[in-house]
């Protein structure tokens, strides 16, 4: 069998330099297959070191503003105090962090920390539509590039505040924007990415896998940073912000950004183990979607906003990430702060241990997110696996809420099914189907809408998750149970806008089995 794709005419200067250095050393080109784990490993490091750098400002304020007072479990709190991440209680290490830092060790500091987050949180919202958009129109390893580098920049800009001595509020404020700012430009870019090489069938899996980075990089940002904090908050912050750097040069010299970009064709090899990217349409919603990488489209206009919107699937599933995304930043946000100040086993946890046991939601949404990948693959059916994980977490969350407190072990195994449940379907859709609708069969083989729609529906969402902490915070000032139902509703929600694409995939399923029945060849009839 020979190549299904021919390899696009492109001068080998298009290729990304680190690739052009490999293969003059090799004297032979890279494989298909060499290519594909690259992308993987790249686009991996990438987006996990976003995510490091996005942590280290919740480790740093404890260095900001060190001195906060006991709380008491009566008083009413402020929605400003779950996004600062404070700790609620002196701390034995506070002589090493010192007194502070004007002006967020005053009175108001716990609000300025605040209103940091959720800046940054909107303008990365806001940020993530324009990314997409850019990204489907220009060179996505040059844009990654520059939004690394950016990020780097503005993060490490934030610590030199330390160097310089800064104590304006609005300079930290104007930072935080414009480190959001940089922040939207990865995910759009590194979904298209891996996109553009490999196909339907096996991307749920390799997707659910690969979307670890967001909980790795999480725990070694805050990691990093706890342990250059006794350095000084200021090398918090650099040092993760010239290691994002480092990662965008290492990506900018050796990321393939698509088939096309490098010349490559399916070999042989690759075509007879890889069915799925083979000419196969499969049904999504009440739609085709046609394996990705057959597809040329370098000479067609990238897709409009609008129309990106108007593509069949996205708006369902961008309005469900919303909820979803709800669901999930409001545990990122308040569950350490929830955890101390439940009585568990007949004892208060101390912050270092809230915040330790915290740490396994993450783990239960590693665990998740590759089930769902790979459940959905093997059903083909991406709304029906992400409906049935939040309808699986209204119960999860409602165990965890009435008998976590019970024992330790009770909380931890309810909370990694939490997090499954919770994060299982939030990864999928902001992975795999957003790969998915980005090469929709309405759009006829332009695959320049990957970034576009992945921007739509993870900025949608990520709406939703600086709206869900915020929501928190008044009502359980009241009630946590008020704080539970309100997530089990939005749960609920979120399943709910995915029904008429559950009915579609059921529909089909249906007409596929009986469409195999029909041509089922039956058995010869013995003659008597």
């Amino acid at each position: 069998m020979g190549s299904i794709a021919e390899p696009a005419l492109e001068t080998n200067d298009n290729k990304p330099p680190g690739i052009r250095f490999v293969e003059h050393v090799k004297k032979s080109p890279i494989s298909y297959k060499t290519h594909q784990a690259i992308v993987l490993i790249v686009t991996f490091f990438a987006y996990f070191s976003y995510h490091a750098t996005r942590k280290t400002t919740s480790i740093v304020k404890s260095a900001l503003d060190p001195q906060s007072p006991d709380v008491d479990l009566k008083s009413s709190f402020s929605w400003r105090r779950a996004y600062a991440h404070k700790p609620l209680e002196k701390t034995s290490n506070s002589w090493i962090l010192g007194a502070g830092w004007a002006p967020f060790n005053g009175s108001d500091g716990t609000v300025m920390l605040g209103e940091l987050d959720v800046a940054f949180l909107f303008v990365y919202a806001m940020g993530m539509y324009f990314s997409g958009h850019v990204g489907d129109r220009m060179d996505l390893r040059i844009f990654l590039t520059i939004g690394m580098v950016g990020t780097g920049l503005f993060t490490a800009l934030f610590g030199v505040g330390y160097w310089a001595n800064v104590h304006i509020f609005y300079f930290y404020l104007i930072v935080q924007m414009l480190a959001g700012l940089f922040q939207s430009t990865g995910w759009p870019s590194v979904v298209a990415v891996v996109g553009n090489w490999f196909g339907k069938k096996k991307r749920g899996l390799i997707m659910g896998i690969w979307n670890a980075h967001t909980s790795l990089g999480n725990i070694t940002g805050s990691v990093v940073a706890s342990i250059l904090l006794k350095y000084g908050w200021g090398w918090s912050m650099v040092v993760p912000g010239l290691g994002i750097a480092f990662v965008g040069l290492v990506l900018f010299f050796f990321l393939p950004v698509s088939p096309e970009a490098v010349g490559v064709s399916i070999d042989d090899d690759v075509a007879a183990d890889d069915d799925d990217k083979m000419p196969s349409p499969k049904k999504f919603g009440e739609e085709i979607t046609e394996p990705l990488l057959i597809m040329k489209s370098d000479d067609k206009d990238a897709v409009g906003f609008l129309r990106a919107w108007r593509i069949p699937g996205v708006a369902p599933f961008a309005l469900c990430l919303f909820f979803a995304k709800l669901v999930a930043y409001t545990f990122l946000y308040w569950l350490p702060f929830y955890i101390s100040h439940t009585v568990i086993e007949g004892r208060y946890l101390s912050n270092a241990e809230a915040g330790n046991l915290s740490t396994l939601f993450d783990v239960g949404g590693v665990v998740g997110g590759i089930l769902a990948g790979h459940i959905s693959d093997r059903l083909d059916a991406r709304a029906i696996t992400a409906a049935s994980f939040m309808y699986c977490s209204i119960p999860a969350l409602y165990f965890y809420r009435s008998y976590g407190h019970v024992s330790m072990t009770m909380n931890i195994i309810l909370m990694l099914i939490t997090g499954m449940f919770v994060n299982g379907p939030y990864a999928l859709i902001t992975t795999a189907v957003s790969a998915d609708l980005g090469t929709h069969s309405s759009l006829k083989g332009n695959k320049r809408a990957l970034a576009t729609v992945t921007a739509i529906i993870d900025g949608t969402g990520s709406i939703g998750a600086a709206i869900g902490p915020l929501l928190t915070g008044y009502i359980s000032a009241k009630s946590w149970s008020a704080v539970f139902t309100m997530l089990m509703g939005a749960a609920l929600i979120a399943g709910l806008l995915l029904t008429r694409l559950v009915v579609a995939e059921v529909a089909a399923k249906i007409q596929g089995s009986r469409t195999q029945e029909v041509c089922r060849p039956r058995p010869p009839v013995m003659e008597v």
